[in-house]
């Protein structure tokens, strides 16, 4: 029997699975679905590591609950409050003010690298410039407080106080060159979703038409919402990046053993420099984890120079942040994102050879 167009009939036998199934496979994102594919890929190619490579995921994901709830309801809280224009604000003044405020911020921050992605998505969605976006960005990954304290008892106070100027360097070079980048309006827009893209008014004429800040907002129904909402969607999407990187990161550890890694990085002269930059982009895998590989190296004589070049750029770079980064931002702005990242390595590294040579 024939029923009318837009009628609400349901539909009923084996159909209805099918019907059912259909819709959930159109609701799934690209991100998800690269999941389940790189999932069943390993389970065809590599039955025996699968297991493995699921619990590896599962247990990382449960780990980083701790940092990357706040983190993501503190960029919900921003948004639904409206204080995010306090903090447009802040990064949107004099440019070399901002970008100086934003990498000293970023180094002196708790969050991670995975962490700090939240917020910087409300603050390019709030208008921010990518300046101080960046130079944040950038600064945040390379040190924080507690890895402070794990360095300097690890490899020593001077590595660490190296660290964490470098951390700043890197992050008001980024912040120059996006400044200088920003002028020619090559970075008009950042983010890929365009329900994110950034104010074109700037970020003092977006809070202006904002509503009035309300740091109380789960008083207000709508804010609550809002809130929610927020925190959702962007907890759904980093999720599923972050099972993608621990999957991934899992396969690194299985089959790229800490042993290779340890020689390629055995060079004790600045030269070897690049290769620990080269190795670093794509091979670095927890900042925590680094720090006994890089002591143990510098105890047996690796220069402490390739070491630092080593650990900031693949602090940068590493699986999970650059997952997170590409799938946030545009490809010209993440292609701006890791080469600022070799180049501030390279830098850093050359730079701390340079002061080891003259110290001593």
């Amino acid at each position: 029997m024939e029923t009318p167009l837009g009628s609400a009939v349901p539909i009923k036998g084996p159909g209805r699975w099918r019907v059912a199934l259909l819709d959930t496979w159109r609701r799934l994102d690209r991100a998800t679905l690269a999941l389940l594919g790189l999932l069943a890929l390993i389970a065809l190619l590599a039955p025996a590591q699968w297991l493995s490579t699921v619990r590896f995921a599962g247990a990382n994901f449960v780990a980083l609950l701790p940092v990357l709830l706040p983190s993501v309801a503190l960029a919900a809280s921003i948004k639904a409050s409206g204080a995010e224009t306090l903090v447009a604000r802040a990064f949107g003044g004099h440019p070399v003010q901002a970008v100086l405020a934003a990498a000293l911020a970023g180094a002196l921050s708790p969050l991670c690298s995975c962490g700090v992605v939240p917020l910087i998505a409300g603050l390019l969605a709030s208008g921010v410039p990518l300046a101080p976006v960046m130079a944040f960005w950038l600064a945040s990954p390379v040190m924080d407080p507690a890895m402070f304290v794990l360095t300097a008892g690890a490899i020593g106070l001077e590595f660490a106080l190296a660290k964490t100027l470098a951390a700043v360097a890197v992050g008001v070079l980024g912040g120059a060159v996006a400044t200088l980048l920003a002028r020619r309006d090559w970075f008009a827009g950042t983010l890929r979703e365009h329900r994110l893209a950034q104010a074109p008014a700037g970020a003092a004429g977006w809070a202006a038409r904002r509503p009035p800040l309300a740091l109380r907002f789960w008083r207000e129904p709508a804010r609550r919402a809002q809130f929610l909402a927020a925190g959702w969607a962007q907890l759904r999407s980093l999720g599923v990046l972050m099972a993608i990187a621990f999957v991934l990161e899992s396969l690194m550890l299985a089959y790229v053993p800490a042993g290779a890694i340890a020689a390629w990085l055995g060079g004790s002269g600045a030269q070897a420099i690049p290769a620990a930059v080269a190795l670093g982009v794509p091979a670095y895998l927890n900042g925590v984890a680094a720090v006994p590989l890089i002591g143990g190296l510098i105890e047996l004589g690796m220069n402490p120079a390739v070491g630092l070049a080593f650990m900031v750029a693949g602090g940068i770079t590493s699986v999970p942040a650059a997952l997170a980064v590409w799938a946030l931002v545009k490809p010209r702005v993440f292609a701006l994102y890791i080469g600022l990242a070799a180049t501030g390595a390279l830098a850093t590294g050359y730079a701390y050879a340079a002061w080891l040579a003259f110290a001593r």
